[in-house]
């Protein structure tokens, strides 16, 4: 029993350095990168995929290494980035507009601001339950497009 206590341990301390490095490791470049995001959804619209991330305000802020600012009501960031689904660069100038659908059917709608590298806004998700996810958008080459999902808070 004492023997199977100490190679448990082993193999925990051997490999916990190597998950921690991997979840820190970031090739990007970027600077600012969303790392405890998850995409919610992604499409590809008209030759442009869309991705889309919903990440807590309070993951955002920690990211950023700032605490939550007393009395902001929005509890999520949402944000979206653009590439063309050929050659994979990415689409940073255009026009961005997302409704959200609550659970009890009433509305959010708001302009993305562009930000590192993607289109973004905040929104208040603080019921559980389905939230509807509409996207239009313009981008450089001026056509219109439209993406749109459902998001579940648990």
């Amino acid at each position: 029993m004492n023997k199977l206590i100490v190679v448990t341990a082993a193999i925990l301390a051997i490999s916990s350095p190597l998950v921690v490095c991997a979840m820190d490791h970031d090739h990007s470049g970027h600077g600012m990168e969303h790392k405890t995001a998850t995409a919610a959804h992604e499409e590809v619209v008209d030759g442009v995929k869309a991705t889309f991330n919903v990440q807590t305000m309070a993951a955002a802020m920690k990211e950023m290494g700032m605490e939550m600012p007393k009395g902001v009501k929005e509890t999520h960031h949402v944000s979206v980035t653009f590439k063309d689904a050929k050659s994979g660069n990415a689409l940073t100038e255009g026009t961005v507009m997302i409704k959200v659908q609550n659970p009890d059917k009433s509305t959010q709608t708001k302009d993305l601001m562009g930000m590192h590298g993607h289109f973004g806004a905040d929104f208040e998700l603080s019921k559980s339950g389905k939230y509807g996810v509409m996207c239009k958008f313009q981008l450089k080459d001026g056509k219109t497009r439209q993406a749109k999902f459902w998001y579940q808070v648990k």
